[in-house]
């Protein structure tokens, strides 16, 4: 089953945040003597195994202020305008941090607000109306 598809069908069950970032396909599991599955043999998710979505550079102070943050706290190289916090490996202690982080920049900062809207664009548009009400 292609990532993309199983992604998909696994949405339908489970919350966004829920649903793994990566994936790694296995002929099997790895299994200790005794049957039990062997964790430490599981191999580690490369590049590869991350779902990718085509780069469009942040627009606006906020995005970009934002896409720089991400990119330090997850480790990645770029983070463009339709990336999604938890499938870059983003999960709820990053999310602390980067509200941290978000407020020393003079930032209104919600992480309920990134669950609802986990892409680089729709974080930011909260964000920007979070300021605006305040």
């Amino acid at each position: 089953m292609p990532v993309e598809q199983l992604r998909q069908a696994l949405l339908e069950h489970l919350p966004d945040y829920m649903v793994p970032a990566l994936y790694v396909h296995l002929e099997a599991l790895p299994l200790s003597p005794n049957g039990k599955l062997e964790r430490k043999a599981l191999p580690a998710p490369g590049v590869e195994a991350a779902v990718v979505r085509e780069y469009e550079a942040p627009v606006g102070d906020t995005e970009i202020l934002l896409a720089q943050l991400w990119a330090e706290l997850l480790n990645v190289e770029r983070v463009g305008r339709h990336d999604h916090f938890f499938e870059l490996g983003g999960h709820s202690l990053l999310a602390v941090n980067l509200i941290s982080r978000m407020r020393e920049h003079g930032m209104e900062a919600d992480v309920r607000g990134l669950f609802e809207q986990p892409t680089l664009a729709g974080y930011a548009a909260m964000t920007e109306r979070m300021e605006i009400v305040l």
